[in-house]
């Protein structure tokens, strides 16, 4: 049932708490219609599964301690779970994207690596992405792009740290 914006007042908190949920949610479906991942894959001229530019992205952050990133830190800065983790992973490595190393803390454990290949996607990836976004707000002004930034990151900021305190049985938002 549609809800009605008429159906209780609204102070102005609420009014822009319901303008963030209702932004949030045609965001993530302008997501999932992919256009990004299109317009990247145009570019590069070849396809690429969104899995392997995730996969990049996570391990392109570099590690997060003094070791190198494994399949659960991947998993972690996804938020997903280790066995999809372990499928993208292995995904990326098929397609030359990854290798598997070993730790040079511990040699039981395994780590990963980006490929020159994997280096070259996630860099045109995150190139794509800031295009991509210059031309979404090509008419704003310098200080409104600026102070969106900030309070962008902000916000993921807020939503890392609750993620954090967050049981996994939790699902989150419904976006």
């Amino acid at each position: 049932m549609p809800r009605s914006p008429k159906a209780r007042p609204a102070s102005s908190a609420d009014a822009s708490l319901a303008t963030v949920e209702r932004a949030m949610v045609r965001l993530r479906r302008s997501f999932t219609r992919r256009a990004i991942s299109r317009q990247l894959e145009q570019e590069l001229g070849e396809a690429v599964a969104t899995s392997r530019a995730f996969v990049t992205d996570a391990l392109d952050q570099g590690p997060s301690g003094q070791e190198g990133v494994t399949v659960g830190e991947v998993a972690e800065r996804l938020g997903i779970d280790p066995s999809r983790a372990s499928r993208m992973v292995t995904e990326a490595i098929e397609a030359g994207d990854v290798v598997r190393v070993v730790s040079q803390l511990d040699g039981r454990r395994t780590c990963l690596e980006l490929t020159p290949q994997g280096r070259a996607l996630a860099d045109a990836a995150g190139q794509h992405r800031r295009h991509f976004f210059a031309a979404v707000m090509a008419e704003w002004r310098a200080a409104d792009r600026e102070e969106f930034a900030r309070l962008l990151d902000q916000f993921v900021t807020s939503l890392d740290r609750m993620g954090a305190n967050t049981p996994r049985r939790d699902k989150g938002p419904l976006v």
